[in-house]
């Protein structure tokens, strides 16, 4: 069982960076698929990043691409999220996921394992 915990959330202006960590404990956690998705008020839960378990394969939604850069350091059983240029319209709930098996299509329904979240809110 892995149990993942997010943190590095935050208050920030329009344009600002943040970099969000997520620590994980239990399992094999480097041998785990990971991701970062975010949850708009009112809005589904999306993806935004995904990461291999080597860390050599990535993937990122349009919006945030040559943005946002995602990471692992699987000595520390953690992955990150380094945003940069945030805009208020990104202000969200961000959750780290895991899964054992390759996700096809980085819906939410892939990921078997999730942190509680944490809050960014990027003022105007």
């Amino acid at each position: 069982q892995v149990r993942l915990v997010e943190s590095g959330g935050g208050l920030v202006q329009a344009g600002a960076s943040l970099r969000l960590s997520c620590t994980a404990s239990g399992g094999s956690f480097s041998s785990y698929h990971a991701a970062w998705f975010r949850q708009r008020p009112g809005q589904e839960r999306e993806i935004v990043a995904a990461i291999d378990w080597s860390g050599s394969e990535t993937f990122y939604i349009g919006d945030v691409r040559g943005r946002f850069t995602i990471s692992r350091d699987n000595g520390q059983n953690a992955i990150y999220l380094q945003m940069n240029k945030l805009e208020p319209w990104e202000s969200a709930v961000y959750y780290c996921a895991a899964v054992s098996i390759p996700p096809r299509h980085h819906q939410t329904y892939e990921y078997n394992y999730w942190g509680q979240g944490t809050h960014v809110t990027v003022s105007s």
